[in-house]
């Protein structure tokens, strides 16, 4: 098989059946059959790989685990029915009672509730660092940290975290590094390579790229994915085939859609920063973005997401959506139209101001999700509702 990531996307397939088709088909099966009763017992028993019931295991989600594991380096893999699944089970298979998380402050609003509503129910407690903040990490760490957690970049302020410094703290600690990658997905970035044990995906967002299924991935160390395997087997978050087939077929068009998302929001991001009405504009691959060299010693391309801060609060940004007449009002990401959120009046309206600035989430700032649009259409769009 070719190393080159597209022929690998395309061309990593299960094994053909004897009607020879080209695509691979579905399998909506929710089990498999034995040849007896002791290919059966051998079966259960692991002595034999194979299919046994789809919440273990399925052709289409094995064919989907597999690209993943290719494109990021991995050893291993296991998906979930959604992006949160895959981060609650990861932590759920591999933290016990008393153990504590090392996590950036920056991270997706659903994981922050998994942090500080639920797993302080097992004992498990979360220390934060701020994204300036990366020389504290360290001192946060206690005897029980176990996991050293970020997403780079982060949702929505689209800040980078530097992965080999992570990694090597992850290190020098003996911490799982555990990153979720869903912003820059296995073609512009692999953690990995940089130290990362583990690599987390909503496959929701650009990996389908059209907004239609859910899906979540976790992949690396093979005795780790060993653990949540288990976990999954018994507590039921897998993904289902038809979603798997989906994801995989999207997969075959990941590296040139992503491509064409970073082209247009480099061109969206450049003419944000020359609008009169916009005080900030974070892009990792604009100048101006206070990570920009860590940005490009580790991702391929600037990624899709764009966030920028207009002039006037909170108001402007409801009259900036109500003037939005192309692109979509949306809670959504990575998907071939370009959606717009204004994450201080909506998904992120319940935090107190305070918390809201400490993870950059100032009144003004808007998330805007390049899609694959003509840009100068989305531009025209953008420009309009600024000046209304």
């Amino acid at each position: 098989m070719s190393k080159n990531f597209e022929t690998q996307a395309i061309r990593t397939q299960t094994k053909r059946s004897q009607f020879s088709e080209h695509s691979t088909p579905l399998y909506l099966t929710s089990s498999f059959v034995f040849d007896d009763a002791e290919d059966m017992r051998a079966s259960f028993a692991e002595e034999k790989q194979r299919n046994l019931y789809s919440r273990f295991s399925n052709p289409n989600t094995t064919e989907f685990v597999d690209k993943i594991v290719t494109m990021e380096g991995a050893e291993a893999g296991y998906a979930f029915a959604t992006g949160m699944a895959a981060v609650f089970s990861t932590f759920g298979a591999l933290l016990n009672a008393g153990d504590h998380i090392v996590s950036c402050r920056s991270v997706f609003g659903s994981t922050h509730s998994l942090f500080t509503k639920y797993l302080p129910k097992w004992n498990i407690e979360t220390s934060y660092f701020k994204i300036t903040e990366v020389d504290k990490i360290e001192s946060l760490i206690q005897p029980n940290t176990k996991i050293l957690y970020a997403e780079t970049p982060t949702n929505p302020a689209v800040d980078v975290l530097d992965l080999e410094l992570l990694g090597s703290i992850a290190k020098k600690h003996n911490l799982l590094l555990v990153i979720d990658n869903c912003f820059a997905t296995p073609y512009l970035q692999n953690p990995i390579k940089f130290g990362a044990d583990l690599v987390i995906h909503s496959a929701t967002k650009l990996i389908d790229g059209q907004g239609r299924v859910l899906g979540g991935v976790t992949v690396g160390k093979e005795e780790l994915i060993r653990e949540i395997y288990l976990f999954s087997r018994n507590t039921g978050p897998a993904m289902s085939p038809f979603n798997a087939w989906v994801l995989s077929k999207s997969l075959e068009t990941l590296a040139i859609r992503v491509e064409k998302h970073c082209e247009n929001a480099l061109k969206v991001a450049q003419f944000l920063e020359e609008h009169p009405k916009v005080n900030l504009v974070k892009y990792p691959f604009l100048k101006s973005h206070p990570q920009h060299e860590i940005a490009k010693k580790q991702m391929r391309l600037g990624g899709n997401i764009v966030a920028f801060e207009i002039q006037g609060g909170i108001e402007a940004g409801r009259k900036f959506l109500n003037s939005i007449q192309l692109c979509s009002l949306s809670a959504n990401l990575g998907d071939t139209r370009t959606i717009v959120t204004h994450p201080a009046s909506t998904t992120h309206s319940k935090l107190s101001e305070e918390d809201r600035l400490e993870v950059g989430i100032t009144d003004g700032l808007v998330r805007c999700s390049v899609g694959l649009e003509n840009v100068e259409d989305v531009i025209h769009d953008l420009n309009q509702a600024l000046n209304n």
